[in-house]
């Protein structure tokens, strides 16, 4: 690893990812992100240039039309997000432990939040509606 970049793995070390190092975190509070890791997604956008080792551990779920999901069919770790159009990774910040410089910045489907948690941070906020108009092709 070096400055440029940042590497996770999973919990068995069966897939391991290299990306592009980034700083800012984004939380989704969807209920397809709840629903698949029990609370809302904190991750990284890390772009198209990831590379992914031990890709024969790894299974994905298309989860929607656009977009689908990784994780370690031997551990279960989640591994990424995909958008299909375009082959975005937003990755798990969880999975890039020794990262310094991390900062959550924003918050999307900040509507769909349940009332039971709450951020401090202060960060930009999205809605689904927003979301949707920044996103969508």
């Amino acid at each position: 690893m070096n400055k440029e970049t940042m590497q996770g793995k999973c919990l068995c070390g069966a897939v391991a990812i290299v990306a592009k190092a980034a700083t800012d975190v984004e939380v989704c509070h969807c209920g397809m992100c709840r629903r698949w890791g029990g609370g809302p997604l904190i991750a990284i956008h890390c772009g198209t240039d990831v590379q992914i080792s031990g890709v024969e551990n790894v299974t994905q779920y298309a989860s929607s039309a656009w977009a689908e999901r990784g994780f370690c069919k031997t551990c279960g770790t989640h591994l990424f997000y995909r958008l299909k159009p375009g082959s975005e990774y937003i990755i798990p910040a969880g999975l890039f432990q020794d990262q310094p410089g991390l900062e959550l910045k924003e918050q999307i489907f900040i509507d769909k939040k349940p009332a039971y948690y709450d951020f401090a941070n202060s960060t930009n906020t999205l809605t689904e509606a927003q979301v949707f108009g920044k996103y969508a092709p």
